[in-house]
């Protein structure tokens, strides 16, 4: 018989060819899903008793014949009758073309997904289908229902023996290359890995009298058992690592496993695995297999899953996510949204578990996992509070602490003289080592931050945890980054300050978008005589800047801005004072007299205008105070060139500026070299 299949539009194959075709590979995902159920319908019928003929083998196999341009899939599942093929072939339901193509047009998966028509996706490849079936209902009649891309369609009995379906694509021009047998394994390996069902593509060989040889085994491409479907009291460690590989070849075995397992109020099974991975995230997304009954949907999970678990590897399951459906609709369903939830969840929980039975082992791959828990706190509100309990701090010594127990710790020696706590850190223990020891020795404690994320997870905690805040412990000498009391004022006149100021900062040198600021502080005669810090918060938002881009991008554009501290306690600073006072005191004597009476006279005109409008002062009087002024900054000049003079001849002050470059990592070049240079000089 011949007739027509029943939809509202005759262009249905046009329809499908245009806006399939930048996915027309899943045609074989979806003929081959659609030989998986029909078995596994058979299996059901047979298990409640509705079918009681024997089972035999219940592959699914798939052939090409490249001569003949043909691919078929083949099952022996329940097979169609005449009028199974009217009800699931022929009849096709949707509105009209001009509304179809204006939703779908942009959204290949949907028109499948939504239309049911996975069969119909056989003709992005195919110039013709061919059904040949025979269903397990005892005395039907085998039928075959062929195509050719038209409407029209001939349906007429056959001869068939066996039961089930043969799907028979008969390969367009433009999709030769759908016949190389490489092609067919790859989709089949893609999607079709961990199908239920055996599936069959070609015969195994083996080598025989030099050369191969095709035997009767069928190649199964798939593993119908895969771990996440059976128990996990039935797997052990090795089983788990071995899924991993299987998954992920050439990888390491990762640092835990977390085993989904949930029927309610949602069917979800997986594995997820946290890799090892200290260091950059983009290379790890998109590592998480999405699957529908053993389907192979995406691993492309971004927005169905929490963003910080896209850096887990695994497995997911759920016959509650749709198969055929676009990214859009998943990121929207309530069902995933429950399932995303439920996931962070379970990983929480199972973290939690773990930190718990074996602190030990939690702490030994801290340095990997930490990427993940950080990452997870900062993007998700849920994950965070839970990730409380097991988030761990690491000190300097190796030791590991909760927030709470480190809190416990440092809150008798660190809490300042206004209340708040302060969590001492290094990001680099080797550059700042001399800081660190400085914080040792004062009784402090120093957490080793050193992750990408640190800086991002500090702001976090310093918001969330009122009077608690993180400085580094080169942000400052170390009486002022935990103040008790207010701290010992230096005893240096204006006159030497200046002079001082003067002695060390043109001394220091060119460091391409650095730049110094010589400060005094009086830190006892035992502290370095000279002490580089960068003030906390410009310095962390520039490592943010570095870090994110965006907004933050202002400060990573600014130069970097250190404090050069100068201890007026220390002797050689004492030393250098009365050097220079000695060697410049006969030059800068006249100039700081000459200086001394225009700046007096300079006060007085403006004691004199102090109440007086701008327009009240005399042109004289103005023009008086600019010209004291010019003079007052040409001998200012002179005073800096006198005392650089001394600076520049004195080999004590470059070798304390050399050496505090030196402590912070920061002298390098030709200055390193002088520094040797001068080093062995001072030796001699």
């Amino acid at each position: 018989m011949k007739g027509n299949i029943g939809v509202t539009t005759d262009n249905i194959f046009p329809i499908i060819k245009k806006f399939l075709y930048s996915d027309h590979e899943i045609f074989l995902r979806e003929l081959v899903s659609n030989a998986v159920d029909a078995t596994q319908k058979l299996k059901t019928l047979a298990s409640v008793g509705e079918f009681k003929g024997e089972l035999g083998e219940l592959k699914v196999t798939v052939s090409v014949d490249k001569k003949k341009k043909k691919i078929t899939i083949s099952d022996r599942g329940i097979g169609m009758t005449a009028d199974d093929i009217e009800k699931y072939i022929n009849q096709i339901a949707f509105s009209g073309a001009e509304e179809f193509l204006e939703k779908y047009k942009n959204d290949a998966n949907a028109i499948i997904g939504h239309f049911g028509l996975g069969f119909y996706s056989s003709f992005m490849v195919a110039k013709e289908v061919e059904i040949v079936t025979l269903s397990y209902k005892e005395g039907a009649k085998a039928v075959r229902w062929s195509c050719d891309g038209s409407p029209e369609y001939t349906l007429e009995e056959v001869e068939k023996t066996d039961r089930g379906t043969d799907i028979i694509l008969h390969i367009d021009d433009e999709n030769k290359d759908f016949l190389e047998e490489a092609k067919i394994t790859g989709l089949l390996n893609k999607y079709c890995k961990f199908l239920p069902i055996e599936i069959a593509f070609g015969k195994k060989t083996e080598w025989k009298d030099g050369k191969s040889v095709e035997t009767d085994e069928y190649n199964i491409i798939n593993d119908p058992n895969p771990a996440w479907v059976k128990k996990p009291a039935d797997l052990s460690t090795e089983d788990y690592n071995n899924f991993y590989r299987d998954l992920y070849p050439m990888s390491e075995n990762p640092l835990f496993h977390i085993h989904l397992n949930v029927d309610y109020p949602f069917n979800l099974t997986g594995i997820l695995y946290f890799p090892k991975v200290k260091t950059n995230i983009e290379l790890q997304k998109n590592k998480i297999q999405l699957y529908c009954n053993q389907v192979f949907v995406t691993d492309n999970v971004e927005g169905i899953v929490p963003e910080f678990l896209s850096l887990l590897h695994g497995v997911i399951d759920s016959p509650d996510i749709p198969l055929n459906v676009s990214r859009s609709y998943l990121q929207s369903d309530a069902n995933v949204k429950k399932i995303s939830s439920h996931i962070t969840k379970k990983v929480a929980d199972s973290l939690q578990d773990i930190f718990k039975k074996d602190r030990a082992d939690f702490e030994s791959k801290w340095d990997s996992l930490k990427l993940f828990v950080v990452y997870g706190m900062l993007t998700d509100e849920k994950f965070y509070e839970r990730a409380e309990k097991f988030n761990v701090f690491k000190n300097t010594d190796g030791k590991y602490f909760t927030l709470e127990e480190y809190k416990t710790l440092i809150g008798g020696e660190q809490t300042d003289k206004d209340g708040n706590l302060i969590y001492l850190y290094t990001n680099n223990a080797t550059d700042q080592h001399a800081y660190i020891e400085s914080a040792k020795a004062k009784g402090y404690d120093v957490l080793l931050l050193d992750g990408q994320l640190d800086t991002h997870l500090i702001n976090t905690l310093e918001q969330k945890n009122e009077k608690n805040r993180f400085v580094r412990v080169d942000a400052d000498v170390i009486e002022k980054l935990i103040v008790k009391t207010n701290t010992t004022q230096h005893n240096l006149s204006a006159d030497q300050q200046e002079a001082l100021t003067t002695v060390f900062s043109s001394q220091l040198p060119s460091i391409e978008k650095t730049n110094f600021i010589v400060t005094f502080e009086n830190i006892g005669a035992d502290a370095q005589p000279i002490i580089i810090t960068q003030q906390e918060f410009m310095r962390r938002m520039k490592d943010m800047a570095a870090m994110g881009g965006g907004m933050m991008s202002f400060y990573g554009e600014m130069p970097d801005s250190y404090s050069l501290v100068v201890n007026t306690a220390h002797p050689l600073v004492e030393k250098i004072l009365k050097a220079e006072e000695k060697a410049c005191e006969k030059e800068l004597i006249p100039l700081q007299a000459q200086t001394t009476e225009l700046q007096n006279r300079i006060t007085e005109l403006k004691a004199t205008q102090k109440d007086k409008k701008d327009e009240e002062i005399p042109q004289v009087e103005k023009e008086e105070i600019s010209e004291l002024e010019k003079k007052t900054s040409e001998l200012n000049t002179q005073k800096e060139t006198i005392i650089t003079g001394f600076a520049a001849t004195n080999n004590e002050v470059r070798q304390l500026i050399d050496l505090a470059l030196l402590a912070n990592n920061m002298l390098k070049g030709e200055a390193l070299s002088k520094f040797v240079k001068r080093s062995i000089d001072i030796l001699k």
